[in-house]
């Protein structure tokens, strides 16, 4: 897979499933983290265009939307894929091989973690304790758990989601 970043299109032009929620809390300041939501969830990610149809309509300061949707860690200001592939790097699965489980999503999707895919198919991210330590290390895939990994069954997972 190539190792270039999707960049630029936001993909929100005309989307109405993107313009009904908005509409739906328009004028309502006091939900403006449910609306991120239920956008972030239908689009993966809160282009900076959205998050000023959102700032105006719900008729919030474009400051305060960016700075909730920067604050917490469910919302994502770049693209993701329709896949999140997450490696535990917490202390336990650190020590039972998490960088190899790493280096072989590198391998397989070319990604670095924080990064995503030209074909928006998968996002690779990496980081701290998922709270599963016994069953570690850990691959996480939209959600997904999947214990007592190794590198040689990490092809097999992917290939899942396809």
């Amino acid at each position: 897979m190539s190792e270039q970043i999707i960049e630029g299109n936001d993909g929100i032009e005309g989307n109405g499933a993107i313009d009904g929620i908005i509409e739906k809390y328009r004028g309502k300041p006091g939900a403006l983290i449910h609306a991120l939501t239920e956008i972030q969830h239908e689009n993966r990610w809160l282009p900076r265009e959205v998050m000023q149809k959102v700032a105006d309509a719900l008729e919030v300061p474009f400051s305060q939307a960016m700075q909730i949707a920067s604050f917490y860690k469910t919302f994502s200001l770049t693209p993701k894929g329709r896949h999140e592939v997450h490696v535990c790097t917490g202390m336990t699965c650190h020590l039972r091989g998490a960088a190899q489980l790493q280096e072989k999503v590198r391998e397989l999707t070319g990604l670095k973690p924080g990064e995503t895919d030209a074909g928006s198919r998968f996002t690779f991210e990496a980081g701290s304790c998922l709270g599963s330590c016994s069953i570690g290390p850990e691959l996480i895939v939209d959600g997904k758990h999947y214990g007592r990994m190794t590198p040689e069954k990490v092809d097999d997972v992917l290939k899942r989601y396809e």
